[in-house]
């Protein structure tokens, strides 16, 4: 069904810190490609002006999306600008006169989810909802009972389909060619399963640490703030069946029911940690037993995936930025080959960022009288062009209506339901050296092997 484009975007948070670094850049580039002719209103509680506003941009695009000024001019002229407190009816009023004609506006909540309900019912009281959506960003609620409340609360004012939860992982133009590599080669899918897969390693390794963002660290942690989500979804997009059709419920359905068939994580299932010096950061506390970093160990109970371990690994002041993934295959039985040894398993090894590269780790042999060989990776590289950057495509998409690469509420929920028994202190936290790989305790977690470390050219 082909759904209408919205004809306004109206963002709650304009003077705050993700308009800056994520919404600007990405309104930007909407101008730049012709995809942007709608009014952009500015929403906030600064007592700004719209010459505010257009400065405050063009600061943005300097600093974070590379000024383009013919976009910018274009970009200017559609900027409005609303000043106020979401808690004062006069707010949603100058709203709606902003809004003047438009029919099908997009409010963007960029703002605290403890503000989510405040927005939502100022909007609903100034008659500012018919025909309209919601784009909120994570963390969509901080467990299974605050989730349930954010889309009960949601869902009051806006049937699903006008629910736009914004996970940028799944607007990343890696995770899209991962599920691409995954379904447009048959020769992959034969052996993609229990009977061939012998286990998978995420790893979404920073070096930097909280970066001064200390106050808001104590309130997520590593679990709550990347695996339950960004992870989880990587998760469903390695293990989801083809979908039935490209339309966005196939889609959405097969995530979903990836999500639905995690088990329960249990304490035995995660290794938590810190680094040392966390708790000198500003806005923690002296205490604080908040996680940097979780290991973690994943089980999707499907006939394709029974047995299979998925280790996620995800923590800050690590000796390097980057994620990947390594899909290990089961070793060969090779009573024909001289080596003394087992042969090492074949893999694929995805890598997410900062570059894109899929490679398969197989074997060779070397020259010579013997049946021995050398492990080689056959690389494909992929060097980007004009990719869209997550929000663009994901704030493009939710003008147009299209919801494919959105979390739905059934699977935000799933997700919540597979980490909640380990959230919070109910787990022994260690410490570990900034510029090391975690906690050694995350090493003899994930057993023989060890952890895949991802390497990045200097």
């Amino acid at each position: 069904m082909v759904m209408a484009k919205s004809d306004a975007i109206v963002f709650f948070g304009a003077s705050g810190d993700l308009a800056y670094k994520k919404i600007f850049p990405a309104l930007q580039a909407m101008a730049r490609r012709g995809h942007l002719e709608m009014p952009v209103i500015g929403v906030a509680k600064d007592e700004w002006n719209l010459e505010r506003l257009r400065s405050r941009v063009r600061e943005s695009l300097t600093e974070h999306g590379g000024l383009d000024e013919q976009a910018f001019v274009k970009l200017s002229g559609l900027l409005r600008y609303v000043s106020g407190d979401y808690r004062e009816k006069t707010t949603f009023e100058r709203l709606r006169t902003e809004l003047g004609g438009a029919e099908r506006p997009l409010y963007y909540l960029a703002i605290p989810p403890s503000m989510f309900p405040v927005a939502v019912e100022g909007l609903a009281q100034a008659g500012c909802l018919r025909n309209a959506r919601v784009v909120v960003e994570k963390p969509f609620g901080r467990d299974l009972t605050s989730a349930q409340a954010l889309n009960r609360t949601l869902r009051a004012h806006f049937p699903e389909q006008a629910v736009f939860r914004i996970d940028h992982y799944l607007g990343k133009e890696p995770v899209q060619n991962l599920i691409y590599f995954r379904f447009a080669n048959p020769f992959l899918e034969a052996g993609w399963n229990r009977n061939h897969v012998d286990r998978v390693q995420i790893t979404m390794a920073e070096r930097f640490g909280v970066a001064g963002r200390g106050r808001f660290y104590e309130e997520t942690g590593a679990i709550r703030d990347v695996a339950q989500n960004h992870m989880l979804m990587v998760i469903a997009s390695l293990a989801m069946e083809q979908p039935a059709g490209s339309d966005h419920k196939s889609i959405r359905d097969e995530r979903v029911k990836v999500l639905k068939t995690i088990r329960p994580l249990n304490p035995s299932d995660i290794v938590r940690g810190q680094f040392r010096g966390y708790r000198r950061e500003e806005g923690v506390a002296s205490d604080s037993q908040i996680e940097t970093f979780a290991a973690l160990r994943f089980h999707i109970e499907s006939d394709r995936w029974a047995g299979v371990p998925f280790y996620v690994r995800a923590g800050k002041c690590l000796p390097v930025t980057a994620t990947e993934v390594l899909v290990e295959f089961k070793r060969p039985p090779c009573p024909v080959l001289d080596e003394t040894e087992a042969p090492l398993p074949n893999h694929f090894r995805f890598r997410l960022n900062p570059d894109v590269v899929i490679a398969l780790g197989t074997k060779a042999k070397v020259p010579g009288e013997l049946m021995t060989g050398e492990r080689i990776e056959l690389i494909a590289r992929h060097c980007p062009g004009d990719e869209m950057d997550p929000y663009e495509r994901l704030l493009g998409d939710a003008v147009k209506g299209d919801p494919t690469l959105f979390a739905r509420e059934d699977g935000v929920e799933a997700a919540w339901r597979a980490v909640e028994p380990i959230l919070g202190t109910t787990t022994q936290l260690f410490e570990y050296e900034p510029n090391t790989w975690g906690p050694k305790e995350a090493d003899r977690f994930i057993g023989d092997g060890g952890w895949h470390n991802p390497k990045v050219d200097p």
